[in-house]
Formats: C-alpha cells, sequence, structure tokens
C-alpha cells in the first residue's frame, strides 16, 4: 500500500462500520446513542438529566389545583473513559502496497478486536441492574437445563421470568432484548417452544448475533457474557445474562484517529487508530441480569 493513496477518512469510516458490525452488547437493539455527539478527546463527559414520575390527580370545575408539584431529578455521567488502540505493520515483503485486500483484512481484525473489547466493557455493566430486575445471585445462580426438573428451570422458562421482572417495573415491551452464551441456545433449541417460535425473518437479520426470537425478547449468544465464576469444566460455572430495553444503557463511541506511517527502522506499511468510546446505565430498572448455571 502506497502512503500517498491512504485517506484517513475513507479507512476510518470503514473500520467504524466494520466495528459496528462486531458488535453486540454494543449495537443498537442493546443500548441508545442519544448522546453520542461529537466525541473529541478522552475524558468528556455528557450529564443526563433523568425526571422522575409525573402525579395525576383528580380535578373539580371552579377550583384550584394548588402549587404545581416539584419533580425529583436524579443525573447520570456518561463519560468517555476508555482509550483503546491497535498499532500493526505489513512488511513490504508480503507486496501488501500491489494487494490492497491484505490490508483490509488487517483493518478487519483490528475492527473486531476493537468492537470485542467494547462488548467486554458494556457485558460488565450487568452490576448496574436494579436490584428489582435481578434474578439469581453469583453464589446462589438459577440452575437451567432444557426442561424443568425439581429446582432446575427450563431455559425457556427463564426468558419468561426475566420478562415478568421488566414488567413489574414498567419497561416497554417493545424492542426487549436478551443476551446468551451459546450453551443456553443449546437449551433452548432442545425447547420446542422456543423452536414452534422461531421466525428469520421478524428477528431482523441486520442485528449481529441474533439466535431467535422467544417470550417477548429478540434472542441474542455472546461469548462476552460475563462469566462471573468458573468451578472446573467449561460449561461448570455462573453466567450473567443480560435482558432489558435501550433505554436503559447510553453508549458513546468514536474512532478517533487512524493515521498510516512508515516506521522508520522497517520497509514497512503501517496504521494506528484510536478508540474512543464511555456507556453509562441511564435506567437500571430498565437492565435485567440473570445468574445462571449450566
Amino acid at each position: 500500500m502506497s502512503l500517498n493513496n491512504f485517506i484517513p477518512q475513507i479507512w476510518s469510516s470503514r473500520l467504524l462500520l466494520q466495528l459496528h458490525k462486531s458488535l453486540v452488547f454494543g449495537q443498537p437493539l442493546v443500548v441508545n446513542r442519544d448522546y453520542e455527539g461529537e466525541i473529541q478527546a478522552a475524558g468528556d463527559t455528557v450529564r443526563i438529566t433523568s425526571i422522575g414520575p409525573v402525579t395525576v390527580g383528580n380535578y373539580s370545575k371552579n377550583t384550584t389545583i394548588g402549587n404545581p408539584e416539584v419533580l425529583d431529578d436524579a443525573q447520570s455521567v456518561l463519560q468517555i473513559s476508555q482509550q483503546k488502540f491497535f498499532n500493526f505493520q505489513i512488511d513490504d515483503v508480503d507486496r501488501a502496497q500491489q494487494q490492497p485486500k491484505v490490508m483490509d483484512g488487517a483493518m478487519g481484525e483490528a475492527a473486531y478486536a476493537l468492537a470485542n473489547v467494547a462488548d467486554q466493557y458494556i457485558a460488565g455493566l450487568y452490576k448496574t441492574a436494579s436490584t428489582t430486575t435481578t434474578k439469581g445471585t453469583a453464589a446462589a445462580p438459577v440452575q437451567l437445563a432444557a426442561a424443568t426438573s425439581g429446582t432446575v428451570q427450563a431455559a425457556y422458562e427463564f426468558l419468561v421470568t426475566l420478562g415478568v421482572l421488566l414488567d413489574q417495573v414498567n419497561v416497554p415491551s417493545d424492542g426487549r432484548w436478551v443476551i446468551i452464551p451459546p450453551w443456553f441456545e443449546g437449551l433452548l433449541l432442545k425447547d420446542n417452544r422456543f423452536v414452534a417460535g422461531y421466525d428469520p425473518i421478524q428477528t431482523g437479520s441486520r442485528l449481529n448475533g441474533v439466535v431467535g426470537q422467544a417470550a417477548g425478547f429478540v434472542i441474542m449468544k455472546s461469548n462476552n457474557v460475563v462469566k462471573v465464576n468458573t468451578t472446573g469444566h467449561t460449561h461448570h460455572g455462573t453466567w450473567a445474562a443480560m435482558a432489558g430495553s435501550n433505554i436503559g444503557i447510553s453508549f458513546a463511541n468514536q474512532l478517533a484517529e487512524v493515521e498510516a506511517y512508515r516506521p522508520p527502522t522497517r520497509f514497512a506499511d503501517a496504521v494506528k487508530g484510536l478508540h474512543l468510546y464511555g456507556a453509562a446505565v441511564v435506567r437500571p430498572q430498565a437492565i435485567c441480569t440473570g445468574y445462571i448455571t449450566y
């Protein structure tokens, strides 16, 4: 690749597009980007004010309604606290300047790596879910299987349980999502209630990681679902599966810099980039965490 032909704006937009395609926790159905705006530097902060409920009273004709209600407000802070970079080179011996697909492939790998780290960051917000929308604990997770037996709950029925928790705190039913570990999908595929209701058209092919739709949720799987503790076998331990609505988490990110350069001590083309992002849970009751074990 000749550096004279390198256009940072084009590479930057292409890399960010690849980044968005890779995100599961960070995609629009799961989080909102209402406050993304222009991120100029790490440490930029957005203060988000949430207004509490408004009281409705009875009105009688020709009577006063009293003084206006003072609304409660709460403030969340979305800080662009995460700063991640990549920096790679392609040696001239590889004739990268005559094979642009080599650089495309390398940029794709860089995008995936950045997205994976950002997804893990958002997945780690499971701890901020409201206690009223949490099922199980890290020490006492809900045991799941394909079918209910004694204290072991069917995976499908666990989704119903999460939906009820969200219903009880008035989280909108439209656009609900749940992100599960791969083994959870395996249990669902053994349940006819999930298999019979699967509709590939309704699940939304443009979303990342979608495996189906059931119990009022668009279901996605990801290996970035946090495993909060491990006991022996790969399938043993406790996972923190997240569910909710995109009104719960605000996410902002920007690929701040993409630069091509020639390392002074190498015969190679190099590219480095800087990814800035942050997230805030603005409505904890709209996020549901289920501690589960297989």
